[in-house]
């Protein structure tokens, strides 16, 4: 039996003893009744403590915390409502507090990444869009926690999830697709709309997403293709170990996703924990901070299941199949030509690292049956990839956008069919 997740436990459960010490150690040295406290020995010891403390703990899911929001100008209270569930998913409605004027507003399912990290990733990102809309959110399940007996989940698993959303929670639904799992996204959008359901979503955004890896191939893409599957299969899959939930179930560990993150900026996070060690150690309580909260959600990974992993590497950045034109959902082909009627939204970042520039671009020259009038692409100028749906330009630029998308589309016009355009007229990769 693979044991490399059994070690990974086993080495938490050893440092238990280490890390309860430092910590009472920190508490004591951080007492205002404790002298100590307020000598240069004493900060360094308690800085020292708390970054032991900080690097060898298991972080827990954390929590959106989103407590109120304007709406119209009037601060209304924010709570949380699970409306849609499923094994490996659940989706999270953001209710807000009654106004003086109620509006109705834009109903938006924000698809959060389905890649190691938990949905509060996106806090920032439910946040700017909860004053303007009815925001709903995909709260992936951590698969270790799902028992054997629910069964697996796959890539056609993930595109029935988004077409049983669309049909639940539609039809005047929006989608906004952040990075993986814009793939899923309109390849959901492209059988709906091939099955001519009224369940199709008003307008799809799709944000920094792999939607052709061939364009601008990043470290990422370059590193799936010289590996493969294989050497994946190999390497990233483990067994849940006795003791949770999904005890036995193969899976891609969230920890090894994590060291994959780290090791791609490894000097930009030596970086910041030396920042942080520095601050503690002359008081500087505020930036402390901003690196606790920063980390206690980068920290924070769950674990994906092994079928699902293996087929996004293969389908998505190995094969290329969706634009090519070979992606299969339940054995139907995933035709992108019949997208119609359900507006497309692209959104990159000039510097993203990880979906390079014009891999989501892709999905609008993949739709050549959908009217000019509803594509829209926007190019970010100086910033990454967390940079696309988070932080200080995203909320002053991006979002802003793409609620004038989205209000723009609210209301579907008729559709006159036309006719199917020929795979030759979708445009070559270089």
């Amino acid at each position: 039996m693979d044991l490399a997740y059994y070690w990974f436990d086993a080495a938490h459960a050893i440092l238990a003893p280490a890390r309860a010490a430092s910590d009472l150690a920190r508490l004591a040295l951080n007492n205002p009744a404790n002298p100590l406290t307020y000598t240069p020995v004493g900060r360094t010891v308690a800085a020292a403590c708390e970054m032991f403390e900080r690097t060898t703990r298991r972080y827990a899911k954390p929590d959106f915390g989103l407590g109120s929001t304007l709406v119209g100008g009037e601060r209304v209270p924010v709570s949380e409502e699970v409306i849609w569930s499923r094994p490996f998913c659940r989706v999270i409605a953001f209710r807000r507090g009654p106004t003086a004027k109620p509006v109705r507003q834009p109903k938006l399912l924000i698809i959060a990444p389905m890649s190691g990290h938990y949905a509060t990733l996106l806090r920032g990102t439910v946040e700017a869009f909860l004053p303007t809309h009815e925001v709903m959110i995909t709260d992936w399940t951590d698969a270790s926690m799902v028992p054997v007996a629910e069964g697996g989940f796959d890539l056609d698993d993930y595109i029935d999830y988004v077409m049983d959303m669309c049909r639940d929670l539609g039809p005047d639904l929006h989608l906004m697709a952040v990075c993986q799992p814009s793939v899923p996204a309109i390849a959901a959008v492209a059988r709906l709309e091939a099955e001519d359901e009224p369940a199709i979503p008003r307008s799809l955004t799709v944000m920094g997403g792999p939607i052709d890896t061939r364009r601008s191939p990043t470290a990422v893409n370059q590193l799936a293709e010289k590996r493969g599957v294989e050497w994946f299969r190999r390497h990233c899959i483990h067994t849940v170990p006795f003791g949770y939930p999904g005890f036995g179930r193969q899976v891609y560990p969230g920890f090894l996703q994590l060291s994959g993150f780290m090791a791609m900026n490894l000097d930009r996070h030596i970086t910041a924990h030396r920042d942080m060690f520095n601050h503690l150690v002359h008081g500087d309580g505020d930036a402390a901070e901003k690196h606790r909260d920063f980390y206690d959600e980068y920290l924070a990974v769950m674990d994906l299941t092994a079928e699902f992993y293996l087929q996004t590497v293969a389908k998505v950045f190995v094969d290329h199949e969706l634009p090519k034109g070979e992606l299969l959902h339940r054995g139907d082909p995933v035709d992108l030509l019949a997208i119609r009627r359900c507006a497309i939204m692209a959104v990159e970042g000039e510097k993203d690292d990880i979906s390079g520039v014009g891999q989501t671009q892709a999905a609008l020259e993949l739709t050549p049956n959908l009217s000019a009038d509803r594509k829209v692409y926007y190019l970010q100028k100086g910033v990454g990839h967390y940079g696309v749906f988070n932080g200080s330009r995203f909320r002053s630029e991006i979002a802003p956008r793409i609620c004038d998308f989205i209000a723009t589309h609210e209301r579907r016009p008729a559709v006159v069919k036309a006719p199917r355009a020929r795979r030759a007229a979708l445009v070559p990769v270089a």
